[in-house]
């Protein structure tokens, strides 16, 4: 079996964030006024994620695989969407209904008196009974967790490398041409999937964790999710169709991810002339800030030219502010990786009908946010 470039990598990263914290020490700032500093817990949680991104793979493979094979598993997951998608459908009716009722003339065996003083109490003012809520919420999140546990299963195993290449009339061999080629077509894909990161809720869930941090060095480079598989990204096997063979497809990803470190550093403030073809320090800074003009700006890979082509490029202007608009405020690795996708299927539990289901997953994180604070402030 090859081995991984990345997990090849570890030594050099290890040996890099060495010669960081030493450059630090030799250029010493005021306590807390330098986001690139390492903080103990801070560098512990990033390097337990990287950790974790290592061992996911194996761990959704055992865990999910049976999904992928259309068997029992597959079809009691499937059995389970359906199955919970028409039984919240048909809350939903029941609720609608109810709460006709209630607003018309009350129900027989029902005290809408307490009921309403029940639910305004709680900054609700539809008269729909508390536990039929809370019941078609619970079975709403089974039925959207569900399914996304099927469409993605399934959206990973018709998508692998070896399936496309296979399918492919076209085999273009080996060579620098072609090397260099899976790295262009890699990058050129992952600037939308990053950017698709930041736009969808779903993706976000998953990404955001590698902007969790307040702090912005070497560390944070690998501060990785748990949970890509649960995602639907555009595939980068894709490439295996125009005839590059997967190991090259695999080797991109790898060069990828590996140029990606080193430009999560502060120490390093401008290459110069480069500065217009590939994405730098300067840039990812830009992309990690949560300043409102630097908010999903700058997702480009190696290169930075995909954003100034599709309008997404800013350059970096005021010192960034580093995190999540609100931050999470916890070095714990388990809550860093599933705090967003607890509060995702949260909103879908609360939301009232299909539409704002599906949209607390498929719209931006700030549709969804502002839709959330809206439901939470109390009505004057």
């Amino acid at each position: 079996m090859k081995l991984d470039l990345t997990v090849m990598a570890i030594p050099a990263f290890v040996g890099a964030m060495a010669a960081e914290y030493a450059w630090q020490r030799k250029h010493p700032v005021d306590p807390g006024t330098r986001a690139g500093d390492y903080e103990f817990k801070d560098t512990m949680a990033s390097l337990s994620m990287g950790l974790g991104s290592l061992v996911a793979p194996y761990v959704s493979k055992a865990l999910l695989g049976p999904l992928a094979k259309h068997g029992k598993a597959a079809k009691t997951a499937m059995t389970v969407a359906v199955a919970a998608t028409a039984t919240t459908t048909a809350l939903d009716v029941v609720r609608k209904l109810r709460s006709d009722d209630f607003g018309q003339a009350g129900v027989a065996g029902w005290d809408t008196r307490e009921l309403n003083r029940t639910t305004q109490s709680a900054g609700d003012t539809t008269p729909v009974q508390p536990v039929l809520r809370r019941v078609t919420g619970g079975v709403a999140a089974i039925a959207v967790a569900s399914t996304v546990l099927v469409v993605a299963t399934e959206w990973g195993a018709r998508t692998t490398g070896e399936k496309f290449f296979a399918r492919s009339p076209l085999d273009l061999g080996d060579g620098a041409v072609v090397a260099t080629l899976a790295v262009l077509g890699w990058d050129f894909i992952y600037y939308w999937n990053h950017r698709f990161d930041h736009e969808v809720r779903w993706m976000w869930a998953m990404h955001e964790v590698h902007h969790s941090s307040e702090h912005y060095n070497l560390s944070t480079a690998l501060r990785q999710p748990w949970g890509d598989t649960m995602t639907l990204y555009i595939p980068y096997s894709l490439l295996a169709l125009l005839g590059v063979r997967p190991a090259h497809i695999m080797n991109a990803r790898a060069i990828n991810l590996i140029y990606q470190f080193w430009i999560h550093t502060e120490a390093v403030r401008s290459i110069g002339w480069l500065e217009r073809l590939l994405n730098t320090p300067s840039h990812h800074r830009v992309h990690h800030g949560t300043n409102s003009e630097y908010l999903d700006r700058n997702h480009g890979s190696i290169l930075i030219v995909w954003d100034k082509l599709f309008g997404t490029f800013e350059p970096e202007n005021a010192q960034p502010v580093y995190g999540l608009t609100t931050n999470i405020d916890t070095f714990n690795p388990v809550k860093i990786a599933g705090h967003e996708w607890v509060d995702m299927f949260k909103d879908v539990a609360s939301a009232d009908s299909w539409n704002d289901r599906w949209s607390y997953l498929l719209r931006t994180p700030g549709w969804a946010y502002g839709r959330q604070k809206a439901r939470l402030t109390p009505a004057a």
